[in-house]
């Protein structure tokens, strides 16, 4: 029972995280007319989150191994409580943005300490690839679902609503954190905290996912992105120096001697600039193409949000049977062949049910390859490295998707010039299309796993 419940706080956690991805989306019109927000400012409602989160899950993932998986997990889902409560009253766009960068570091410190947390708590076998399973319906669902909570909250409440909704789940799920999980051990080693590494980490990446973010809008050319990629490449440098240098780097050297924590990187990277990627470009077509409400957009996710859940347990399942590889590769196929599907259905009339095909086996490949690379990024792993090997995976996870997003917002741009009523429609398809083949792609990744593709 107390395995269980521990379950089920790490899974709201993952939860909140994931929710809060996207549940602001349909309340960016209400925040923009209330806020007084100019056109080209709103944007930073989502990406002060996206940032923050970026740049700092490096640097959250270590402070768990160092500090504490329980503390840091108490004190990140605090943070949360507390930005939240904050936003829900906001008066002006600069309270709301700063919020949002509160929130998204937050989620940086929540995420591998919740990741590392289950990786510790549940031994590497069936039991912990149970647990991941789970957790990874959690924020799968999440993801999709939060389109819908957030037309639900925005219609009934208004757009506060959206914010304050984390309060009593953020403050529950700290205090149950404090009740369950298992204290932390006092350290016996003589590690030190890689501060020189971990502020320029922190500082090149929080600045590379800010051009990726901000590029397509300012202009990849313009002084703006010429300026941050710069000091990226200089802030990213002097990590490098650092590393080498420190007798306790903030990320060990050992963890590159294994092939299960680098493909892990790779592939989550690739998985976040694919599979999550999907999402905006649907939210655009059922809106702008379609007309939908916000409403029933948020309805539309609801099948995704089921079948993308669905296809974590299954994920699981074959892992027993298959091993991690053959199943990632399954499942990046399964996922390529419905976003394939998928962007033939995209017509500007025809039914939702259209869709289903398509969704429906987007959605499978999508949560079994959830739950497979987070099984990968874990396996082997010590105990007092789980936290850093979380936050390696969920970085490049977050860059990934900046990266992915980016460069298919552009291309669906390409391709969607013109003044015809169909060149929207044909920029998302492009982009959908890509999308399909980079997933298929995906797959001779796995080529990097054999070491890890046992069945466990």
């Amino acid at each position: 029972m107390h395995a269980r419940l521990s379950l089920l706080v790490l899974s709201l956690a993952q939860l909140v995280i994931a929710l809060d991805y996207n549940i602001v989306y349909v309340a960016l019109p209400g925040i923009g007319a209330d806020l007084g927000f100019a056109d080209h400012d709103l944007q930073w409602v989502v990406s002060a989150y996206v940032v923050t989160t970026g740049g700092f899950l490096l640097l959250g993932g270590r402070t768990a191994d160092l500090l504490g998986r329980r503390r840091t997990f108490v004190a990140a889902a605090l943070v949360y409580a507390g930005s939240s409560l904050v936003g829900g009253f906001a008066q002006s766009p600069g309270v709301l943005v700063a919020v949002r960068a509160l929130q998204g570091i937050g989620g940086s410190l929540l995420f591998p300490a919740t990741l590392s947390l289950i990786n510790t708590i549940y031994p590497e076998g069936a039991a912990r690839n149970r647990a991941l399973a789970v957790w990874g319906a959690a924020g799968a669902g999440g993801l999709c679902l939060g389109s819908l909570l957030g037309g639900v909250l925005v219609d009934a409440f208004g757009w506060p609503s959206v914010f304050l909704v984390n309060v009593p789940v953020a403050a529950g799920i700290a205090w149950a954190g404090r009740k369950l999980f298992p204290p932390d051990a006092r350290r016996t080693g003589t590690g030190q905290f890689d501060v020189t590494g971990a502020l320029a980490a922190t500082a090149g990446i929080t600045l590379l996912v800010f051009l990726l973010v901000n590029a397509p809008e300012t202009g990849w050319t313009s002084p703006l992105t010429l300026a941050s990629a710069a000091l990226s490449l200089a802030f990213l440098a002097l990590f490098a120096v650092v590393e080498r240098r420190s007798p306790d780097p903030l990320v060990p050297v050992r963890l590159f001697a294994r092939r299960g924590p680098t493909a892990a990187m790779a592939v989550t990277a690739l998985y976040s600039a694919t599979f999550s990627a999907l999402p905006y470009f649907l939210t655009l077509y059922y809106q702008t193409v379609r007309g939908y409400s916000a409403f029933a957009t948020g309805l539309a996710f609801l099948v995704p949000a089921v079948v993308t859940a669905v296809g974590t347990q299954l994920g699981e399942r074959a892992v027993a049977v298959a091993g991690v590889r053959r199943m990632l590769a399954g499942g990046m196929a399964l996922g390529a062949t419905g976003a394939a599907a998928l962007g033939l259905a995209l017509t500007a009339g025809g039914p939702y049910a259209l869709l289903l095909p398509g969704i429906v086996l987007l959605g499978i490949g999508q949560g079994a390859t959830w739950t497979g690379m987070w099984i990968v990024a874990a396996s082997g792993v010590a105990p007092e490295d789980q936290g850093v090997a979380s936050g390696m995976a969920s970085t490049s996870l977050q860059v990934g998707g900046a990266v992915g997003l980016a460069l298919l917002v552009a291309l669906a741009g390409g391709v969607g010039q013109g003044p015809s009523d169909g060149a929207l429609l044909s920029g998302i398809r492009a982009a959908v299309f890509t999308a399909a083949a980079g997933i298929g792609c995906g797959a001779l990744l796995t080529s990097g796993l054999r070491r890890a593709a046992a069945p466990v």
